[in-house]
């Protein structure tokens, strides 16, 4: 029944505050927040034990059970939760709010040891929410394939070759796509990089468009130096009566679903594809009636081209089509693990104002790990939501391998399954590669040879036969 935004030059509690009483100024009646009775906040860079007591107290609520989700849960999953507590009669009002100031952190002004935040409540949250499964195997962490921009160009790397592009035709249609988002993000008056890009700039490494893993530039990466924040109020059609609340403010879901299943990319055969979200795109298709290309006004989430494009294909979505209304993560600007409900607070409104049209918002949690498809409408379609975690059938259509866990674990021939390479300044310095072995597993291999990662963002290395040994790796 609300929706509210904040951007400004303030710490990031400051901002979750405004946002959320942007949202009860949104539903009409302000006075509402008071009655809050649970509030859910997903972890940011920031350090704030008790962030929602913060916006509570910011709000004037006094009888709120807060909730902290970690790093690596869906954000769909506070949603689903909140619609859970609503459904079941645990909760009266429920609110979900998340937002981040890191250009804040970074700004002229700051205390010499660094911003300070609102430490006013050490106490725990009521709740806290764990992730369950791994992000990344031990052996990517240990030689530096932590960084999500690396797996998310191996993940693109390994869609061009399944779909048989070359590099150059690969490169011209991720740009393609980002100055397409860019062109949105041209219109969107929150977006905080707004500046025209067309995909020449877009696709050309240069000293304000670094290189950072092959093929990805700068711009290719979504942009988390941003002061935003964004809040959510739930509650039952009953009690938005009772409150007074406007029925032109109500949007009802119709599909909150999402996959709890973690599986690394190392242990995934197919690195290329996202089996996990079709089952989900599936559901939520039975549930509408529908295709998902029919739904107005979609927002895919888009924190580097990878994640766009997997999706298009795993929803089967157009994939000539631009689904943002925000103009993604790269230009809309993309507040850590906030932008689902950045992306809401643009959908809500579309919707608001196409009665009967539905609004589609997807979750990406870590590395194309843990789904979630949210489908919501102004008019209600007499049918139950949809409300599932469909973990277990994600993980029976995700195909695993075993996988090499020590990186001197292999030695011997395999072959290139996905790679990339990073970056000393403007040179291509360091390749690193998925390989597949000849007795069916998959180990990391890394190369420091210049050489060959100057050759790599030229050639083909995908498919190509290699010889690893201690964790490095020629080509034969």
């Amino acid at each position: 029944m609300g929706i509210g935004t904040a951007s400004a030059d303030a710490e990031p509690s400051e901002l979750m505050t405004r946002a959320l009483l942007a949202a009860g100024a949104d539903t009409g009646r302000s006075g509402l927040l008071a009655g809050i009775d649970r509030i859910a906040v997903p972890q940011g860079s920031w350090s704030y034990a008790d962030p929602g007591r913060l916006v509570a107290d910011g709000v004037g609520a006094s009888e709120v059970r807060t909730h902290l989700f970690e790093l690596g849960i869906p954000q769909q999953s506070l949603i689903n939760d909140a619609l859970a507590a609503i459904v079941a009669g645990t909760s009266v009002v429920a609110v979900v709010v998340g937002g981040e100031a890191r250009r804040w952190a970074r700004g002229p002004g700051r205390p010499a040891g660094g911003p300070t935040e609102d430490c006013r409540f050490d106490a725990q949250p009521d709740v806290v929410h764990r992730r369950t499964g791994p992000l990344l195997e031990p052996v990517e962490v240990t030689h530096r394939l932590w960084e999500p921009v690396q797996q998310y160009a191996m993940i693109d790397n390994a869609l061009r070759a399944a779909e048989g592009r070359t590099l150059a035709e690969h490169r011209a249609e991720i740009a393609d796509l980002w100055a397409r988002c860019n062109r949105v993000a041209r219109a969107n008056p929150l977006a905080a990089f707004a500046d025209p890009m067309d995909a020449r700039e877009i696709d050309t490494p240069s000293p304000s468009n670094r290189p950072l893993a092959f093929p990805y530039n700068k711009w290719h990466s979504t942009q988390w130096t941003v002061d935003q924040a964004a809040a959510l109020v739930f509650c039952s059609a009953g009690t938005a009566r009772d409150l007074g609340v406007s029925t032109d403010r109500w949007v009802f879901p119709l599909v909150g679903v999402e996959s709890g299943h973690a599986a690394s990319l190392l242990r995934r055969r197919r690195l290329h594809a996202w089996p996990a979200m079709r089952v989900l795109g599936e559901a939520a298709t039975a549930r509408l009636g529908r295709p998902l290309t029919e739904v107005e006004t979609t927002e895919v989430y888009s924190c580097f081209p990878a994640a766009v494009r997997v999706q298009q294909r795993a929803l089967a979505l157009d994939i000539g089509a631009t689904p943002t209304v925000t103009g993604g993560m790269a230009f809309a600007g993309g507040p850590f693990n906030n932008f689902v409900l950045q992306s809401m607070a643009a959908v809500i409104p579309a919707v608001r104002a196409d009665p009967g049209s539905l609004g589609l918002v997807t979750t990406v949690s870590g590395l194309l790990t843990k789904p979630g498809i949210g489908v919501w409408s102004a008019v209600p379609d007499g049918r139950p939501l949809l409300l599932a975690d469909l973990a277990h059938q994600a993980a029976s259509v995700t195909e695993m391998v075993d996988v090499v866990e020590a990186f001197d674990g292999y030695d011997g021939a395999a072959t290139v399954a996905t790679y990339t390479v990073t970056y000393e300044g403007m040179d291509p310095s360091r390749t690193e590669a998925l390989c597949d072995t000849p007795d069916g597993r998959r180990c990391v291999a890394i190369s420091e040879d210049a050489d060959l990662a100057r050759h790599a963002v030229s050639h083909e290395l995908i498919g190509t036969e290699a010889w690893v040994g201690k964790g490095s790796f020629a080509l034969v």
